[in-house]
């Protein structure tokens, strides 16, 4: 049965606004941060306040397409934390859980228990285990690939291409016994080839950062939020979106 945006994108739907999908990564101590991935737990709850004090409402990627291709989803703001650190657990769930919000976790299944090695400055910042995985899963969140070890895809031969989509959504399937839909470029870089290859691993959508000149819902551009955005900040990164982005086909 084809998902819910497959659906939206055969029966030829209008370009509508670019979504408002929101870009973390870990939640703990922010003490030592040179590429500003982390933001502590007090942030992340004001933030979250904020959102909801808004009436709006963070889902998973998957929710708020679904709720787009259906005509809803105005009040919807999509969450995705990439990496997959171990902190998630700890720091993100709980409060997720407490301000009613969803979220996507784009994980590295060929990292499991690992660190993020891939970051040459900063601190050893631990990823989950498969078992933490399935525990994320379980508490309604979803789970998307990363690709298989977070390399720039971009870059990429033909067969890390092929193990970095195609590969990485199999493992994950395999181990959360469950559908994989979405994929997230690893530092945000993407290309048309990049791009070719996610869909043809079978992903229904996939998010990048900045995606230049490529439309559509395999690359999905994202606002990053980091420890500085406070409330000013959030209200001017949540209304410049959609004035600095073009409208998405196929939504």
């Amino acid at each position: 049965m084809p998902s819910s945006i497959e659906s939206a994108e055969k029966a030829g739907r209008l370009t509508g606004p670019v979504p408002w999908v929101a870009m973390y990564h870990s939640v703990g101590d922010c003490s030592d941060d040179p590429y500003r991935v982390t933001v502590t737990p007090g942030r992340l709850e004001k933030q979250l306040r904020w959102l909801r004090r808004r009436g709006l409402r963070g889902v998973s990627v998957a929710e708020l397409l679904a709720a787009r291709a259906r005509g809803e989803g105005r009040r919807l703001v999509g969450l995705t934390f990439d990496d997959g650190y171990a902190d998630f657990l700890d720091h993100a769930l709980p409060l997720l859980d407490r301000w009613g919000c969803g979220a996507t976790l784009f994980v590295l299944p060929g990292r499991l228990g690992g660190d993020n090695a891939w970051d040459p400055l900063g601190p050893r910042k631990p990823l989950l285990t498969a078992d933490g995985i399935r525990r994320a899963a379980a508490g309604g969140v979803e789970i998307g690939a990363h690709g298989l070890t977070h390399v720039d895809l971009t870059k990429a031969d033909a067969d890390t291409l092929g193990a970095e989509t195609a590969e990485s959504r199999s493992l994950l399937q395999d181990l959360i016994q469950s559908p994989v839909d979405g994929f997230c470029y690893p530092y945000g870089t993407v290309d048309r080839r990049a791009v070719d290859a996610v869909r043809d691993a079978g992903y229904g959508y996939a998010c990048a950062i900045d995606p230049g000149d490529l439309n559509g819902v395999h690359a999905l551009p994202r606002v990053h939020i980091g420890e500085n955005d406070h409330a000013v900040r959030l209200f001017l990164k949540y209304r410049l979106h959609r004035l600095r982005r073009r409208p998405v086909e196929g939504l």
